[in-house]
């Protein structure tokens, strides 16, 4: 059977995620209000959240949060 060739996903823009210490997260929703797109939410009320689709890599978020949790991931 032939293997199917899968071409990488190429992601050119950066992505920004909440801080793997969740703990430190406030919920406050800054970082919400914050993203022009509309690519950050609050879990259930304890931490913030990423969507990897649509964020477009502008760092308003990490410049807003009060707690310093939101971070830029490097591309893998």
């Amino acid at each position: 059977m032939d293997e199917m060739k899968k071409t990488p996903h190429v992601r050119r823009r950066p992505r920004f995620r909440a801080e793997n210490e969740r703990k430190r997260c406030v919920a406050c929703g800054v970082c919400v209000k914050a993203c022009p797109r509309g690519a950050v939410s609050v879990w259930r009320g304890c931490y913030a959240v990423v969507n990897d689709e649509k964020c477009i890599g502008c760092g308003l978020c990490v410049k807003a949060c009060p707690a310093g949790v939101m971070h830029k991931v490097e591309n893998e």
